[in-house]
């Protein structure tokens, strides 16, 4: 099973998105509240190549990007690919 990490914040609906298709994959996931730890900002920053935005998914350490890149590689057929 792949590790997934997931930057998210409380009130952002593109999080809860990418968090609901994790999970109809039967996917856990490691999730960064950025709400409840802002001092991991600089940490997802980083990882991200310098995108500020939420949520940012990494699948094996592996930048996805955020959900509308994860649906989209739902939508190719490929994320099954990663998450096994």
């Amino acid at each position: 099973m792949a590790k997934i990490e997931i930057y998210t914040k409380t009130t952002c609906p593109y999080c809860v998105h990418a968090k609901r298709l994790l999970e109809s994959k039967g996917q856990s996931f490691e999730e960064i509240n950025l709400m409840e730890s802002p001092e991991r900002t600089d940490e997802m920053v980083e990882r991200a190549g310098g995108r500020t935005t939420v949520p940012e998914i990494f699948i094996d350490g592996k930048l996805i990007g955020g959900f509308d890149d994860l649906a989209a590689l739902e939508q190719k057929g490929e994320l099954d690919k990663l998450l096994a």
